[in-house]
Formats: structure tokens, C-alpha cells, sequence
């Protein structure tokens, strides 16, 4: 019996150590599209609202959800930005969390 239960307890501690570890992936290709998307906006961006603007504007995305925060100037300026990010092919979240400068 002592070496039944010390077969099924080494069984047991296998099993929890599998369980352990988060499953770590990396899927490569999501991140450098995340990348791409990152940079066209940005560019957009600087085109449409201009480079000045457009530093004060940061841009992440993540599996196609792209968000925009920072300041700008004006809520004209934060709504030429939108439209900007709009326009970009990809996107399929767009969340704007740009605040207009206060005085």
C-alpha cells in the first residue's frame, strides 16, 4: 500500500506542476500587425491634424483595437484626429480617449 501511494502522490505532483505554469505564446505575427497598425495611424495622424498635434497624441493597438489618448488644443483637433484613425485600414475597435486642453 506505501508504494501505491507514493506512485499516485508523485502522479499527483506531475499533474500540478503542469498546471503551474502559464502557457506562454507569442504570436509574432499579431504583434508586428499591432506594429503596423501603430504606424499608420500615427501617420494619418500627422497628415491630417499635423506632426505638432500629432506627438501629443499617443496611439496603442492591440488585435485591432486601437486606442488614442493625450491632449490636444481643441475638440476640433481631437475630431480631425478620429477621423484620421478612421480612415485607416484594420481597425476594427477605434477608442478615443483624447482630452482638450484646458486654459
Amino acid at each position: 500500500m506505501t508504494r501505491a501511494w507514493a506512485i499516485a502522490f508523485a502522479a499527483a505532483l506531475s499533474l500540478a506542476a503542469c498546471g503551474t505554469e502559464p502557457e506562454k505564446k507569442t504570436d509574432t505575427a499579431e504583434t508586428s500587425q499591432d506594429a503596423a497598425l501603430t504606424a499608420k495611424v500615427k501617420s494619418a495622424l500627422a497628415t491630417d491634424v499635423g506632426a505638432r498635434a500629432a506627438s501629443n497624441i499617443t496611439v496603442e493597438a492591440s488585435h485591432g483595437v486601437v486606442r488614442l489618448s493625450g491632449f490636444v488644443d481643441s475638440q476640433d483637433m481631437a475630431d480631425r484626429a478620429v477621423v484620421a484613425a478612421k480612415k485607416v485600414a484594420g481597425i476594427q475597435t477605434l477608442k478615443n480617449d483624447l482630452r482638450v486642453k484646458t486654459s
